[in-house]
């Protein structure tokens, strides 16, 4: 029996960790799988999607800079897609129909609250950055119902545009926007949703965002600490944690999208930690 075709989809791709991922799940599980890197070419991603079909592929994940275009190009979005407005998982229906479904907000919430014991529940929360990431990761969180949640951001009318888009998934929780010198007085989570640290830089936020009892998440993963977490440590910041748990626990949830099977993530994360 042929194994089943999966892969991920970027560009640059070289660095993804999703294949390393996705075939410790599938040694795990036991399901017949092989899972590939593909880079696209910036001007024919859609080519590349439908050439991966064509050959008979069962799913794909997709990563910067086509996740915005992997939401446009489907036939259909599951509810937390069209909501994320970017599309990280592809798939095809019963009636050879392509599926865009997001799996970021899942898995964010999944690493904080099952892997680092992290109660957003009645949380004050402060989100940094206004692009996909953040977006796609805001439903999820709120509906967790945080008393209040503040999104910050460099360019000011980004956030409140957020605001505006999920006011009807706040719930009873204080949703606000505003630029990224105003937040004053220490949250209960810090996320961190900017790319600055991938280039070594920091968001321009008050110190006084970090009190004793704050808990720091950079979406962003390094073997090292990163530059927002060991700053939030310097500053006197109870815990912090990187997106290394949200990238498997969102493979996880991509997987079971396709499989109906779920993988168990600990391991694998203790892995990816070591190697």
């Amino acid at each position: 029996m042929t194994n089943q075709l999966y892969a991920v989809v970027g560009n640059p791709i070289s660095h993804s960790k999703s294949p390393r991922i996705h075939s410790l799940f599938a040694r795990q599980t036991g399901e017949q799988l092989e899972y590939t890197a593909i880079q696209a070419p910036l001007d024919d991603f859609s080519g590349t999607v439908r050439h991966f079909f064509e050959r008979g592929g069962k799913g794909l994940n997709v990563t910067v800079p086509f996740k915005e275009q992997a939401w446009t190009l489907a036939d259909h979005r599951t509810p937390r897609a069209e909501k994320a407005g970017a599309a990280n998982t592809l798939y095809l229906d019963k009636d050879q129909d392509l599926v865009a479904d997001n799996t970021d907000g899942v898995g964010i919430v999944r690493d904080l609250q099952n892997n680092h014991g992290i109660v957003l529940k009645g949380a004050r929360i402060l989100v940094l950055g206004s692009g996909g990431a953040v977006r796609g990761v805001l439903g999820p969180i709120l509906a967790e119902q945080p008393a209040a949640l503040t999104i910050a951001n460099r360019t000011v009318t980004k956030a409140e545009a957020l605001v505006r888009l999920f006011a009807q998934d706040a719930g009873a929780a204080m949703l606000a926007a505003c630029g990224f010198d105003q937040p004053d007085q220490p949250f209960d989570l810090v996320i961190n949703g900017t790319s600055a640290s991938l280039q070594g830089d920091l968001p321009p936020v008050s110190a006084n965002v970090i009190g004793p009892d704050t808990v720091v998440y950079d979406m962003m993963y390094s073997l090292q600490t990163t530059t927002f977490n060991q700053w939030a440590l310097d500053m006197g910041a109870r815990r912090v944690y990187d997106g290394l748990g949200m990238l498997v626990e969102q493979a996880a949830e991509s997987f079971y999208v396709w499989r109906k099977v779920r993988p168990e993530t600990t391991p694998v994360i203790e892995e990816l930690r070591t190697d």
